[in-house]
């Protein structure tokens, strides 16, 4: 059986979700790694750092270079979501959504879509924040996922 690996796009990931992460990362004795262009901090002390140059994409390339098909990746990131499902890599965000060679399209297209109605001003772009909501949305679906990994 193949190693799992935890790969996480830690620059927009909320508190929560790399506490989970690395809490339950430790539990079943699987790597986790953070990539992202600062220290970025966590309750736990059992992870991998690594910061990348403060260029765009240099967080999204390295995952990508280093990441396998045994792995899960948690990134907000559709467009390297979308890069990551091409690949067969596992991926899910932080609020729950696995992304598949099924949905991945239509996600990516539901984003361009709302990118555009921000950019012409029919829409405004806006984060609307994390909660713990989202959070069990999000831990229902790495806890599934991690498991199924682990199973192959």
């Amino acid at each position: 059986m193949a190693q799992v690996h935890i790969w996480i796009d830690a620059d927009s990931c909320p508190t929560l979700v790399r506490n989970h992460s690395v809490k339950m990362a430790k539990r079943l004795g699987i790597p986790i790694t953070f990539v992202a262009n600062k220290e970025i901090s966590c309750s736990f002390p059992d992870f991998e750092m690594i910061i990348c140059p403060d260029e765009k994409d240099a967080a999204d390339n390295y995952i990508l270079e280093h990441a396998n098909q045994n792995d899960l990746v948690i990134t907000r990131d559709i467009v390297f979501a979308d890069k990551l499902v091409s690949k067969r890599i596992t991926v899910i965000n932080d609020r729950g959504t696995l992304f598949t060679e099924m949905n991945i399209k239509g996600l990516l297209s539901e984003r361009n879509y709302s990118f555009a109605l921000a950019e012409i001003g029919l829409v405004k772009h806006y984060s609307e924040g994390y909660d713990k909501k989202k959070f069990a949305l999000f831990a229902n679906c790495f806890d599934k996922t991690i498991h199924q990994l682990l199973k192959k």
